[in-house]
């Protein structure tokens, strides 16, 4: 009886320890696993877009009353923030000398940079996974509905860009915004580098601009006004990756707790005016990471906007355009986000 009884918790304690190990290592196969199949089916690459319906986006075209359109996104230029070293290179080969009258000629660019993660950036699917421990013991890179590594690289080894989860299989996003301006809940011009935004926040805003929480549906873009935007022009103090040097002492964001409301929405995505949506470095890592909250639970997300003008007009819903570039296989997107009150 006692070798049985000791038998049960050496087995019970093995178990526990490798479900703790894996994070619920026996369920974790290609096909199931902590956050996949997605709701939309196991072979899906879109997400949340899936809610933005023909009826969907014929409802929000009836939100604006005036016409008025607001710029949502910074304009692309080598003095912008950029997030650790990634580079912008751009050169105009200019027209010729003119020779003859009545001749025509033509001007072209050359870029080089990270195209589709610098500046009002959307990040895709594909941008960022977890390494997840299988039920057969390996390792392995897993990224939204369950997508590995050997899905979007397995091939061609990340020339030509991604197989699986490329930014350009993002449905167009047209459909109702919403603000959530926590700067002006809290009553200052700028949250402090070091603010996560709570749940509390979140509610207190949406109270204070008199939407309700429940009217928030499946498809909307929910966008969050942290003041950061007035940092733009010094790239240091808006959080340029070189943490607690100079005057980067990171920037302020959502966390885990609002991500995970963001995901329960079933927002088509999530925007705000930071370089990483999310507080920046995070102030309790231990709680889990927003970026994989989010688009694990298929909420793309746009970094960097600049809502100064919508808050100012205090414009707490509107019509939002957010069109992703179509650039086959790449993790993230330029966008020139609009709203339209």
């Amino acid at each position: 009886m006692m070798t049985s009884n000791i038998g049960r918790i050496v087995m019970f304690t093995v178990l526990a320890a490798m479900l703790a190990a894996g994070g619920g290592l026996l369920a974790q196969t290609r096909e199931k696993g902590p956050w996949w199949p997605s709701p939309h089916g196991p072979k899906d690459q879109v997400g949340n877009t899936n809610y933005i319906t023909p009826e969907k986006i014929v409802k929000a075209l009836r939100i604006p009353k005036t016409g008025r359109t607001y710029e949502l996104g910074h304009i692309y230029e080598p003095d912008m923030p950029q997030y650790g070293n990634r580079p912008f290179y751009l050169i105009t080969h200019m027209a010729p000398a003119p020779v003859k009258e009545g001749a025509g000629f033509a001007q072209q660019e050359y870029f080089t940079g990270y195209i589709g993660q610098m500046g009002t950036q959307y990040d895709g699917f594909g941008h960022q996974g977890r390494v997840v421990r299988m039920a057969d013991g390996t390792l392995r890179n897993v990224y939204y509905n369950g997508f590995t590594q050997e899905d979007l690289t397995g091939r061609n080894r990340g020339q030509g860009g991604l197989e699986a989860l490329g930014v350009e299989n993002v449905k167009p996003i047209i459909t109702r915004g919403i603000l959530i301006d926590i700067a002006a809940y809290k009553a200052i011009a700028t949250l402090d580098s070091r603010y996560e935004v709570t749940m509390a926040d979140v509610r207190g805003a949406l109270a204070k601009q008199g939407i309700k929480e429940d009217s928030i549906e499946p498809g909307d873009a929910i966008l969050f006004n942290y003041g950061w935007a007035v940092n733009w022009t010094n790239p240091q103090k808006y959080n340029d990756a070189r943490f607690f040097v100079g005057e980067n002492q990171g920037s302020p964001g959502i966390g885990v707790e609002v991500s995970r409301w963001a995901v329960a929405k079933k927002a088509s995505m999530v925007g705000a005016d930071s370089c990483c949506v999310t507080i920046q470095p995070p102030v309790r890592p231990e709680l889990g990471n927003v970026h994989h909250e989010l688009l694990f639970g298929g909420v793309g997300m746009l970094e960097n906007m600049d809502l100064r003008e919508l808050a100012r007009d205090r414009v707490y819903e509107f019509l939002y355009v957010n069109l992703v570039e179509r650039i086959k296989g790449a993790t993230g997107s330029p966008v020139r986000p609009i709203a339209i009150r």
